[in-house]
């Protein structure tokens, strides 16, 4: 039924989006047709009410190219007033860095070689040289422009291959000729924007110890037209064997890279993949920077497709080669890395199990709701593929004969332990109290409203939690509808009207986890916290890191404190999607915001902002670009960031 009272957009979602949605599932199952609408969808986008009609159909974190137009217009374009202060700012270094910017050619469209090479020259921070090797193109015509660039610019420097050894050998020829400190990989037909070059040059200064930078990026077509931005993460190592994060723009430092050999031949297409991974085995994480920027705009959508575009199938082995050999340089034998299916360009890693599997106890806090609680237990006892389990029931003043009955007939099970927990609720109390009686190496504490989908998430969480560098796993969780509950934990996100924010769920209700920012629902990920509904820790960690605070997070929240802390101690928290279940929030507890609890939750978002407050107003990854009104991946607008340029 379609209400009334309600705005122009609502409406026009609520009686267009079922009909084209089912359009759309047709279209896409026919490519004949789905390639020409949507290059039509994409350019009709630039207009206000095409976008609007294209959002109600598509997820409402969609971003349309008028939105994207709009947000360049307001966040990412330069004013005379920034280019002087680039320039003043570039005066006043000392010891500027020297940026190489590498760049391998080969019969490159004659206009977009230019314009690329002219990005390189316009750039604001001039301590740069320009490396090009034309890996041997037909004619004489991409040489003779390589040469008139060279004169006209004593800081490009040129070489031509005799033969063509495609973009790896023709990268490390590129290199031969580098003197920077850094090094800067650029595609022939690419654009780097004119402050590119200084933001990176900042980074280096502000971070002496740097050895690998990656900035965000974006897309530009044939017409100078920006579409489809990349707004990365901070630092994410489990991210980055599903995704290649770090190409665009990616600077190394020189000696590092010559140390290691620079690109590898085999790799092509994913080279720059390659390198990233071997790079990042030998650094630690505080050498490796994320500039929060757009510094890079990748040409797509031309008549003379890019070797990514009309090579995929060999870029994509590449890939996996890449990403396979890395886990077991790193010590990890066995994992599988297969594409994500329906989505060849991403990877999925399925880790293997140590054997003998460790034991886990499984926490489960309870107080009546028999239903819930059966559910929840047969779960993990009879849908669950993995072994050995330790079961302990938390009774939390249970009084229902239903669920006393209950537990006399899960107890018959020798795993199942039933634990008394008397007293007004305490969710941190009563499970630190648990852990006490756990016997299990991992702890798995799971709320009593969850319910099992699929008999392998255990393994999943298992596979991660007893990795050494990792101190939390978190899991997906599905409202009972298979709408999202839970896709990781964003902090500085929700709160009550009037207080600060502390923290909420990635995607809180979504509508399906297949339709996400880069895929981030279908893919493992470094995260700041995960819920506590599921989650999976290492006994000696979670004691390291002190329990749950029991004084002052009875309820809410203990969940993150307990993630940062642990982060604090140097351990990584895993989001992983290899393990997804039903979660029904609350339902045996009530909900925070109920009359009867704001007090003490107001008392709870009080002490994490003490505590907590500048950690959580910078969640390394959902960065300043986000709008924190939202947990999709909104941008923001105006940005949280202040350009280097304009720092004190």
């Amino acid at each position: 039924m379609i209400q009334k009272n309600v705005p122009l957009k609502e409406r026009l979602w609520q009686l267009t989006r079922p009909i084209a949605v089912s359009l759309l599932a047709w279209i896409r199952q026919r490519p004949w047709l789905h390639r020409p609408m949507h290059a039509l969808a994409v350019r009709a986008s630039r207009y206000r009410l095409a976008a609007i009609f294209i959002k109600a159909v598509l997820e409402e974190h969609y971003m349309t190219a008028y939105e994207y137009e709009r947000w360049i217009l307001d966040n990412d374009t330069l004013s005379e007033a920034d280019r002087q202060d680039i320039a003043d700012r570039v005066a006043a270094i000392p010891a500027p860095p020297q940026i190489s910017v590498i760049m391998p050619v080969y019969a490159t469209t004659p206009e977009f070689l230019i314009k690329a090479i002219e990005s390189v020259r316009a750039q604001l921070y001039p301590h740069w040289e320009l490396c090009i090797a034309d890996d041997a193109s037909p004619g004489e015509s991409t040489w003779a422009i390589l040469q008139d660039q060279a004169a006209a610019d004593s800081r490009i420097k040129i070489l031509r291959r005799k033969t063509n050894g495609h973009i790896s050998a023709a990268t490390n020829s590129a290199l031969s000729l580098a003197t920077g400190d850094f090094v800067a990989f650029m595609d022939h037909d690419d654009i780097l924007p004119p402050h590119a070059l200084f933001e990176a040059a900042a980074e280096i200064l502000a971070n002496p110890k740097v050895e690998l930078i990656y900035s965000d990026e974006d897309k530009i077509d044939e017409n100078g037209r920006r579409f489809d931005p990349h707004f990365k993460t901070g630092w994410n190592p489990e991210l980055l064997l599903g995704q290649n994060m770090i190409k665009h723009l990616c600077l190394a430092r020189r000696e590092r890279v010559l140390h290691l050999g620079g690109a590898r031949l085999g790799f092509e297409g994913s080279q720059d993949y390659d390198l990233a991974l071997r790079i990042a085995e030998r650094v630690p994480a505080d050498q490796i920077a994320h500039i929060p920027a757009i510094l890079y705009h990748w040409r797509q959508r031309t008549a003379a497709k890019s070797f990514s575009e009309s090579a995929l199938d060999q870029c994509l082995s590449a890939a996996r080669k890449a990403v396979t050999e890395h886990l077991e340089r790193t010590g990890v034998k066995g994992a599988v890395v297969t594409p994500l299916p329906n989505a060849p360009a991403y990877l999925s890693i399925k880790r293997p199990l140590p054997s003998p599997p460790p034991l886990v106890s499984v926490l489960i806090p309870t107080r009546d709701r028999a239903e819930l609680l059966k559910q929840c237990v047969e779960g993990v006892l009879k849908q669950t593929k993995y072994q050995p389990l330790d079961v302990i029931i938390i009774d939390n003043d249970s009084i229902e004969p239903e669920t006393h009955a209950l537990f006399k007939h899960l107890t018959k099970d020798k795993r199942v332990r039933i634990l008394p927990a008397p007293g007004p609720f305490n969710y941190s109390a009563i499970n630190n109290m648990a852990v006490n009686h756990a016997k299990g190496e991992v702890l798995l504490f799971l709320n009593n409203d969850v319910a099992v989908i699929q008999p392998d998430w255990l393994k999943e969480m298992v596979a991660q939690a007893v990795r050494p560098e990792v101190g939390a796993v978190g899991v997906g969780l599905l409202y009972s509808d298979g709408r999202v509950q839970h896709g990781g934990v964003v902090l500085g996100v929700g709160g009550l009207i009037g207080e600060d924010p502390v923290a909420g769920h990635l995607y809180a209700g979504a509508r399906s986890i297949s339709k996400s920012y880069f895929n981030h629902l279908r893919l493992a990920r470094n995260v700041s916290a995960v819920t506590a509904a599921c989650m999976a820790v290492r006994k000696e960690v979670f004691l390291q890191a002190g329990g749950f605070d029991e004084t002052n997070l009875a309820v809410a929240f203990n969940d993150v404190d307990l993630c940062l802390k642990i982060g604090a101690l140097g351990y990584q928290v895993i989001w992983t999607p290899r393990a997804t279940l039903y979660h029904l929030e609350s339902a045996s507890r009530g909900h925070d915001l109920a009359p009867e609890f704001i007090d003490r939750f107001r008392r709870e978002i009080a002490y994490m902002r003490r505590r907590w407050g500048e950690v959580l107003d910078n969640d390394p990854f959902y960065g300043p670009n986000f709008d924190k009104t939202y947990v999709d991946y909104r941008l923001a607008t105006p940005v949280r960031r202040t350009r280097p340029w304009k720092q004190a």
